[in-house]
């Protein structure tokens, strides 16, 4: 089994990239900073991505697992419409 490597946030993509294991293998994915300030905390400033996504990681590592799920390749885009509500 390969671990999945640990959250950073990327300064130039303006996103928070991580990898959540499935089937025993790290898919790498990505949030930006806009999908996790307008999903998680839309009226805060200055927030810190990193600490936005830790605090909502098993359910932005959900999203990853249905977008695979549905035949996404790697890496995965984790977009706004992917953490709506009841899903």
């Amino acid at each position: 089994m390969t671990t999945p490597f640990p959250a950073f946030f990327h300064p130039d993509s303006k996103a928070v990239r991580f990898s959540v294991l499935i089937d025993d293998q790290p898919v790498g994915a990505s949030i930006t900073q806009s999908t996790l300030h307008y999903r998680f905390r839309p009226t805060s400033v200055n927030e810190d991505p990193l600490e936005t996504y830790t605090a909502n990681a098993k359910q932005i590592e959900d999203a990853v697992r249905r977008r695979v799920a549905e035949g996404s390749l790697e890496p995965v885009m984790v977009r706004e419409f992917d953490l709506r509500q009841g899903v």
